[in-house]
């Protein structure tokens, strides 16, 4: 039983349009799920990732309108990896960004840059065994495609103090100092820990929320629990996301994480070519779908006419 790698990523957007722009229409991602925050109904709760929606691609969003900017600072993840497979698509979303008026670092395995509200990504040649995770995106060559994640970096001032719950959880250290890997049978992914440029930062539009590791299914989840009590954390009991099950718990370093399992999925309530296209609500909120469509932004349809 292992880790098998990052489930999913999210974040705080104050601007749902311009995030669905963003990542569906720019960098190529399917929108996925389009529903609403379990605790806050009346916002969106938005879910990017490839075609079928894989626990391993899936970056999602909470909507909160009148958010301020977020500052990163110690104990909190301050920039998302992806896998890319080539120099080319290095060279190509260089000039795609470009085009867009996002402005890039690069060499010829890496590019970073950041989200219209200040989220940082980094992607990164790599060479592994774990399948791609591509969307379908017209104007996205699939040999350019983002390929899923490939870690995250988090700024901590005292790495050390999480190693205990880190090794119960199944993460590997690895070089150079301060990187752990959650390496499963299937999928893999890295948290690299920095040195915090700073005091702790403030979370708001463009701040990364949680990271989720994967887990199969309730059992394991269970079991992950124990791992993560023995391990110093206070996790809590496992909660239904609907698409998934999930228990949280922060880390030492100040991260929260998920578990989540991947059992579940995002065609539990609609078809997988439909994915994205329609709001979907939690059951409890259904009597409320006229109120809330009515209160909801609209947003664009990345894939109109697709």
């Amino acid at each position: 039983m292992a880790l098998e790698g990052l489930h999913h990523i999210t974040a705080i957007t104050a601007d749902a349009p311009r995030n669905v722009d963003f990542y569906a229409r720019l960098l190529g991602l399917r929108l996925v799920k389009k529903t609403v925050n379990f605790d806050q109904p009346d916002v969106y709760h938005l879910y990017y990732g490839d075609e079928t929606g894989t626990p391993g691609s899936i970056l999602t969003f909470f909507e909160f309108p009148s958010a301020a900017p977020g500052q990163t600072g110690d104990g909190e993840v301050h920039a998302i990896q992806w896998r890319v497979a080539s120099g080319d698509a290095i060279a190509f979303w260089h000039h795609r960004l470009g085009e867009a008026g996002i402005a890039t670092e690069r060499d010829d395995r890496y590019l970073s840059f950041a989200d219209p509200e200040g989220l940082t990504h980094e992607l990164v040649v790599v060479d592994v065994a774990d399948a791609p995770l591509v969307a379908q995106a017209p104007d996205v060559p699939a040999e350019h495609a983002l390929l899923g994640f490939e870690g995250v970096r988090a700024y901590a001032s005292a790495p050390s103090g999480s190693a205990r719950l880190l090794e119960r959880l199944g993460l590997q250290p690895a070089e150079p100092d301060g990187v752990w890997v959650a390496k499963g049978a299937e999928r893999h992914a890295h948290l690299r820990y920095d040195a915090p440029p700073g005091p702790r930062g403030r979370q708001g539009a463009g701040s990364v929320h949680h990271i989720a590791w994967s887990v199969a299914d309730d059992a394991e989840l269970e079991a992950f629990r124990e791992h993560a009590i023995e391990g110093g954390a206070r996790p809590t009991p496992i909660i239904d996301r609907q698409y998934f099950h999930s228990v949280y718990f922060r880390e030492p370093s100040g991260v929260l994480f998920e578990l989540a399992s991947r059992d579940i999925g995002f065609a539990y309530d609609e078809p997988q070519a439909e994915l994205g296209r329609s709001l979907k609500l939690p059951p409890q909120y259904e009597r409320n779908r006229a109120e809330l469509e009515e209160r909801l932004v609209t947003l664009p349809d990345p894939r109109a006419g697709a």
